[in-house]
């Protein structure tokens, strides 16, 4: 049976030196086409990782690259800056800046992640809710529906979203607006309904007649 993914080890990568590192094809190996990703390797400490360049030559992608040190210890050099990246720094650059990196370690090794600067954009509906549970869990639904809120812009109807706002709106004390919210989420997905029928979270809005319920 033919696997519909693709897995790969970082460390059985090939090892092609160019540009003063050791290129590792992750992009290839695994056939990625959403986004550019790949890595590279310095042997020794001392040893270059990331080549010097600003993604604007004409053998660059012209993206926005995030770095992210997987093994060792890197120094970058960032529009003049040094940061010191040890393994677990994450480093995002736009296009434009120049930037570099040596090992601070053996066998250190970066990867690379690349797209062109909006390509990405909007973000999954998720991360809007995701981002809005810390507030949420301190009982600061003001800021979880500011938050959650701005996933408005793109998903506008999203039932999901709206749910997760009508629950922020109805703990806030917003009735209104959270039986408004609960209306479009159930309109889109009739499993709202199912949802709400033991969210405590709903619990101040649920005796209203506006509050929606399944319809035998």
């Amino acid at each position: 049976m033919t696997r519909s993914f693709h897995v790969a080890q970082l460390d059985e990568l090939d090892r092609v030196a160019v540009a003063g590192t050791l290129w590792r094809p992750v992009r290839r190996t695994l056939g990625v086409t959403g986004f550019g990703i790949n890595a590279y390797t310095a042997a020794a400490a001392g040893d270059e990782v990331i080549e010097p360049h600003d993604e604007t030559s004409p053998g660059a992608g012209h993206e926005e690259e995030m770095y992210v040190v997987v093994t060792g210890e890197a120094v970058f050099e960032i529009g003049g800056e040094r940061v010191d990246a040890p393994t677990g720094t994450l480093i995002l650059v736009p296009v434009g800046i120049h930037r570099e990196a040596k090992a601070a370690a053996p066998e250190t090794t970066v990867l690379v992640i690349g797209g062109p600067p909006g390509a990405a954009l909007p973000p999954s509906p998720f991360e809007y809710w995701y981002a809005a549970e810390p507030a949420y869990d301190r009982g600061d639904y003001d800021e979880a529906l500011a938050i959650a809120s701005e996933g408005l812009e793109h998903y506008p109807g999203h039932p999901t979203l709206n749910y997760q706002l009508a629950c922020f709106e109805a703990l806030a004390g917003r009735s209104d607006e959270a039986l408004a919210r609960m209306r479009i989420a159930a309109d889109a997905n009739p499993d709202v309904i199912e949802w709400a029928a033991d969210d405590a979270d709903l619990d101040s809005i649920r005796d209203d007649p506006r509050f929606p319920r399944a319809t035998r």
